[in-house]
């Protein structure tokens, strides 16, 4: 696990957690610099992606307690924002649920929050480590796992989309044979609650309706009374497409700037 302070030295603290098979370079690549002019940002890069190859990729409970641990160390266990980019949501889900360290502001940006049995983990994390470690055999299969995921986030190919998933497909390259599956695989089996609510702590939901209506049920189920901030755009688009930067970027910040109202239950 690495973590990387960047930003304000007296801004307001925003944990930054990447999505699956991510960096934090990489998957906030396109908006750090206009994070870091308003926040004090703690950026992690979890266990197999922290430049250690021969270490994969632990399991969502271990890589949350390091987490923790950090918070709790440098941060007197407590944050005003965290943003959690896709499978990133699930972190910032568990740190809420767990109630080890206290979150002002929970964001979670097109999280998909889905859950399963070992069984169907197994395969579907087997599908995705074939696709991800064929990118590192030629530049035909790189092409091939660009255009899979361009249809799975639901976004058109322009320059930018194209220089964010090159450089995820070189990523990919540089990890553990081990890690995305295994990222994968315990996200999909490690149980979120419903009803998850703590005092003090506002859960907010960065939703692109373009991932479809059933995500925005699950948010439901999951947190109680939750902030649901809609935009009616692909997947995370706002991190690779100068049309939705600004406004989720505004949308962030007036929620970080608003009061909180209720007691941590630290």
């Amino acid at each position: 696990m690495k973590f990387e302070e960047l930003g304000l030295e007296t801004g307001k603290t925003l944990l930054l957690l990447p999505g699956t098979a991510c960096t934090w370079q990489i998957n906030f690549a396109m908006v750090i610099d206009d994070l870091k002019e308003r926040y004090h940002l703690i950026c992690v890069n979890y266990d197999g992606f922290d430049g250690d190859n021969n270490q994969p990729f632990t399991d969502m409970i271990t890589v949350t307690e390091k987490i923790e641990a950090y918070i709790l160390q440098y941060h007197n266990g407590r944050v005003d924002g965290a943003y959690g980019s896709s499978l990133g949501g699930s972190f910032v889900g568990l740190l809420v649920q767990r109630k080890r360290i206290h979150i002002d502001h929970a964001i979670l940006g097109g999280s998909d929050l889905d859950q399963g049995g070992k069984i169907p983990a197994k395969l579907a994390a087997g599908i995705v480590s074939h696709f991800m470690k064929g990118a590192t055999k030629s530049p035909k299969k790189k092409e091939k796992l660009m255009n899979l995921l361009q249809k799975a986030l639901g976004i058109e190919m322009t320059d930018e989309t194209a220089v964010f998933l090159d450089q995820f497909a070189d990523s990919v390259a540089s990890l553990h044979p081990k890690t995305v599956s295994r990222e994968f695989y315990s996200d999909y089996i490690t149980p979120l609650e419903n009803d998850i609510h703590v005092d003090g702590t506002t859960v907010h939901i960065i939703y692109a309706r373009k991932m479809g209506e059933k995500y925005e049920q699950r948010y439901l189920e999951h947190f109680r009374d939750p902030d649901i901030i809609p935009f009616d755009m692909p997947h995370e688009a706002w991190l690779f497409s100068k049309t939705w930067k600004q406004p989720v970027l505004e949308a962030i910040n007036n929620l970080m700037i608003s009061d909180q109202k209720g007691v941590s239950t630290l």
